[in-house]
């Protein structure tokens, strides 16, 4: 309890002593900082460089960030209250999933904070750049990046019916599978594959055991890992002999997380690699 209070009383402090710097109702924000990887990329799309005061920390990993080779000079913030308010936004963004007691104090204390809602699917990657891009008071721009990313969408995707669609499954790390309502099955089914996350997949985390991989494997393993990336014990799946066999025997693609794991305009580039897997497929299983 002390310390919660500590923190706002330092966050207060910080707040009376960062210069404000008055910005006219009609014009759009200046120092602009990002709390979210996902929200991070459409930003840095959207607005230019001199109007981002900082990202999101979590941009700077490239084990999940799509643009750690776009953002060098550009401010990478923690996000604790105390250290948003040092940099003077006059706009904050932040996920669903932002801490939210540093959602509260930026705007107890004055600051613009707008929550934008994470995307499922890809009509939701569509609806968080238009919200982003309203945000930022950039709506001309963002209907732009909308455009080009159903333009790339219609480049690469393959229609999602008919009864040829293969079966894919993207496996990560820890077991899990594609399941039903994320971004990694819209974009399997953008590339016109049936999702086999939900046939494998167990549980609420849809975690597969590898026994089942091996006795049923789907047509297309897309790999959301790489196993030398990832050397923490979580990741033994991925370098575990019976994976290595199931491997061997059916077609599988590296799909890299930073394209798939947010809802930016990144997953078309998740789409193009998958569509290029099922033409391959397809090839395949032509007489």
């Amino acid at each position: 309890m002390q310390k919660a209070w500590l923190g706002a009383l330092a966050a207060a402090w910080v707040a009376a002593l960062a210069p404000v710097i008055p910005v006219a109702a009609d014009e759009p924000p200046r120092r602009i900082v990002s709390l979210n990887l996902c929200l991070d990329p459409i930003v840095l799309d959207l607005v230019p460089r001199e109007r981002i005061q900082a990202l999101s920390w979590v941009s700077g990993d490239r084990n999940v960030s799509p643009i750690i080779d776009r953002i060098d000079g550009i401010r990478l913030a923690g996000g604790s209250a105390e250290e948003v308010l040092a940099l003077d936004p006059d706009l904050v963004l932040a996920g669903d999933y932002t801490t939210p007691a540093t959602v509260d104090l930026l705007r107890r204390l004055g600051r613009r904070v707008e929550v934008i809602p994470m995307a499922f699917d890809i009509d939701g990657i569509r609806k968080t750049i238009g919200a982003v891009a309203d945000a930022v008071g950039e709506p001309r721009r963002g209907a732009d990046l909308i455009a080009r990313f159903d333009r790339r969408l219609a480049d690469v995707s393959v229609a999602a019916t008919g009864p040829d669609r293969p079966e894919a499954a993207i496996y990560q790390a820890n077991s899990l599978v594609s399941q039903s309502g994320s971004l990694a099955a819209a974009a399997l089914d953008a590339a016109g594959f049936r999702n086999a996350g939900d046939r494998l997949g167990e549980g609420a985390a849809g975690r597969v055991s590898l026994e089942a991989l091996v006795a049923d494997p789907p047509d297309l393993i897309a790999l959301g890992q790489r196993a030398d990336t990832y050397r923490t014990p979580v990741a033994d799946n991925l370098r575990h002999p019976a994976l290595a066999y199931v491997l061997s025997q059916r077609p599988h693609v590296d799909l890299p997380m930073p394209l798939w794991l947010c809802g930016t305009p990144y997953v078309a580039d998740a789409v193009a690699i998958l569509a290029r897997a099922r033409a391959q497929l397809t090839k395949r299983v032509q007489p």
